[in-house]
């Protein structure tokens, strides 16, 4: 089996960017500070991950394919990690 990369960082901002968003837009979008998802850059976080990959419109382990696979290529269900996300409107 081949393993996956995880999407650099640039390539993350600039799907961000042609979506027409930001990373501090989807982070104060979410209820946080500007700054806080660009920590989801460099270390997981499962709630970060899902919020960045929602604005992308595709599934967290497309970007980080590391932190949601183990080493048989099972997906790992990361969001039970998460604590209960308030309903967003």
């Amino acid at each position: 089996m081949t393993k996956k990369m995880d999407m650099h960082t640039a390539d993350i901002i600039a799907m961000l960017h042609k979506n027409k968003t930001t990373l501090a837009a989807v982070s104060r979008k979410a209820g946080l500070s500007s700054s806080t998802l660009a920590n989801v850059l460099t270390r997981s976080w499962p709630k970060g991950e899902f919020l960045v990959a929602e604005a992308l419109g595709i599934h967290p382990s497309e970007i980080w394919p590391s932190r949601y696979f183990d080493k048989e290529g099972n997906l790992i269900e990361r969001q039970k990690l998460m604590r209960k996300m308030a309903k967003r409107s």
